[in-house]
């Protein structure tokens, strides 16, 4: 298979990733090759976006299957009519004047974090940013805006993360058992929830598309996706954010990070070169012509959307590409055309809010651990911890 100029076909490498000889995508780098393919969903079909990286083996599915685990196309992965009207009914919540009402809300829950991440450095000397200030926030505020209860938020974070494992890692047989079995915990939960949405009072997600006629199982399958990539990407972005600052990597420095202007930089700077979700899938859906080359029917494509260990090829010790947007702007990080994701000003709003508050709060703190565990699956990557101590004043 010929690859396209600024592509390749490459290793998929990485510390979570296997050795292989070879990919089996076709890795599109070209920032106008990767707008062609998004913008073309009649030739490129995204309905491979939501299927496991690696193909689930008979015990997981059985697990699965007990629990009626079904996920049919709804929203990322429909390349039907029925895509359009479902999308604008979720887009509904996403306005730019609900994200912007959000605000102060976000604020608060950012305060709140980063006086937790205080109390814990004071008691005992070192906090995980990554507990104690990215990761609830982004799902208490999802939630909120679907009309949700904000609860089971532990129990929510771990899903979200085995669920990306399990869709988007390389897990082994055992492994994939027991991520399926949290998965099937998820969505039973998730079921439960969608049932009482259905009576609860007020609008919400759930109410609004079973109105437009969604079935029950295809509200748990857009539910189950929704709910993991509109809280844990946002995490994840945080983190990198916060990690890169504090490495002294970033555009700008922790301090500097607590001004509006510097916080609104830094989250630029890394959704365009190391975004928490630098790849997505596409699939050539019959024989079509990309910049002048044949792509056969039936191609997997791999689009950079940002720098990342995966389509570079880098291996576990590669500095991570950092200086320059490798094949992407911020103008592809959230894809483009019509399953651009619906939550990229929300997104773009969270991290800012949350650096610029835990920079003023803590604004002497230190790394402890250049060198934390990655999350590096597909399509997602983030440091799963940012330990940190105070410095001097």
């Amino acid at each position: 298979m010929m690859p396209l100029p600024g592509g390749a076909l490459a290793p998929m490498a990485g510390a979570e990733a296997p050795d292989a000889s070879a990919c089996p995508y076709l890795v599109v780098r070209d920032p106008e090759s990767v707008r062609d393919v998004l913008h073309r969903p009649a030739d490129f079909s995204p309905a491979n976006a939501l299927v496991a990286v690696t193909p689930l083996e008979g015990p997981a599915l059985r697990v699965l299957q007990r629990v009626g685990f079904a996920l049919p196309p709804v929203l990322a992965s429909n390349d039907t009519g029925t895509h359009g009207g479902i999308r604008k009914v979720v887009a509904g919540f996403f306005t730019p004047a609900t994200v912007a009402a959000m605000e102060p809300r976000i604020r608060e829950l950012a305060r709140e974090a980063a006086a937790q991440a205080g109390e814990q450095l004071a008691e005992a000397g070192l906090t995980d940013l990554v507990q104690t200030v990215a990761a609830f926030p982004p799902a208490v505020v999802m939630l909120e805006l679907l009309g949700l209860p904000a609860r089971d938020l532990e129990d929510l974070k771990r899903w979200g993360l085995d669920s990306m494992e399990l869709f988007w890692g390389w897990p082994d047989a055992d492994r994939q058992l027991e991520l399926a079995r949290s998965a099937a915990e998820f969505y039973v939960w998730l079921r439960r929830l969608v049932g009482q949405s259905m009576a609860a009072p007020g609008r919400n997600l759930f109410k609004s598309l079973s109105a437009h006629g969604l079935s029950r199982t295809e509200l748990c399958s857009l539910g189950y996706f929704l709910l993991i990539a509109g809280q844990e990407t946002t995490t994840q972005l945080i983190s990198t954010i916060m990690f890169r600052l504090l490495e002294r990597t970033g555009p700008v420095g922790w301090k500097e990070a607590g001004t509006e202007e510097g916080a609104r930089a830094a989250v630029r700077h890394v959704l365009a070169t190391e975004s928490s979700v630098p790849t997505w899938r596409r699939v050539a859906a019959h024989d079509a012509r990309l910049g002048g080359h044949l792509i056969p029917a039936g191609t997997e494509i791999l689009l950079e959307l940002s720098g990342n260990r995966i389509t570079a090829g880098a291996g576990p010790d590669t500095p991570p590409l950092r200086d320059s947007a490798r094949g992407a702007s911020t103008g592809l990080v959230f894809g483009s055309g019509i399953h651009r994701c619906l939550g990229a000003k929300l997104s773009e709003l969270e991290a800012a809010v949350m650096l610029q508050e835990v920079a003023t709060a803590l604004p002497t703190v230190q790394l402890q651990d250049r060198e934390p565990d990655w999350i590096r699956f597909l399509s997602f990557q983030a440091p799963r911890t940012v330990s940190v101590a105070n410095g001097p004043g």
